[in-house]
């Protein structure tokens, strides 16, 4: 009975309509969580907790540092996490869809990416959405048109590599945390200056 259901979603030899729906399931799973992935890491502002709130202080100078200040903090606190899981989810999927490249290099494209894209986000949050969604939409073309591309017992040992890479991964984090660091005091500053 099961099989003649199979073989009535049979299209020809090897495709089945089952084959198309886990395929078409898998792509728009992938897509969505690109888009919602570009779109957050993509924004100038991406933490919206408004420690400013707090602030009490009746002196414009006073008041602007001390803005300025929790302004800092909320990206001192919270971006860490933030750039954490960002890095292991870009990474992770690079991993799976790169099949050349060793786990470093994808270490180091992953941490290029997520500079790249915070450094940009700086200077036109556009850019930076097209920069954040170009490269897991090219893997995942490449997955789709490269024969044999997704072999599981290639995929296990390469995850198990990245132990040995543990001081790389710190380094990177560290990296991009700078970077975010570097830009948000510039802005920062650059807005200082620019209000009244």
């Amino acid at each position: 009975m099961i099989q003649e259901v199979v073989n009535f979603f049979q299209i020809s030899e090897g495709i089945s309509i089952f084959n198309l729906i886990i395929y078409a399931v898998l792509i728009a799973a992938y897509s969505v969580f690109i888009w919602k992935f570009y779109k957050f890491l993509a924004r100038k502002n991406i933490i919206f907790l408004n420690l400013t709130q707090y602030n009490k202080t009746k002196h414009p100078l006073g008041n602007k540092i001390l803005h300025s200040l929790l302004f800092l903090a909320e990206y001192l606190i919270i971006l860490p996490v933030m750039v954490v899981v960002w890095f292991v989810v870009l990474g992770v999927f690079l991993i799976i869809l790169s099949k050349e490249q060793s786990v470093q290099q994808i270490l180091l494209i992953t941490a290029a990416i997520i500079s790249a894209t915070r450094i940009t986000a700086y200077i036109s949050e556009d850019l930076s959405k097209d920069l954040a969604k170009m490269f897991p939409f090219t893997m995942l073309a490449i997955f789709l048109l490269t024969p044999n591309f997704f072999l599981l017992d290639q995929l296990i040992p390469r995850f198990l590599e990245i132990v040995n890479f543990f001081e790389h991964i710190l380094f990177y984090l560290v990296f991009v945390l700078i970077i975010e660091f570097l830009m948000r005091l510039s802005d920062t500053i650059i807005s200082l200056f620019r209000s009244e």
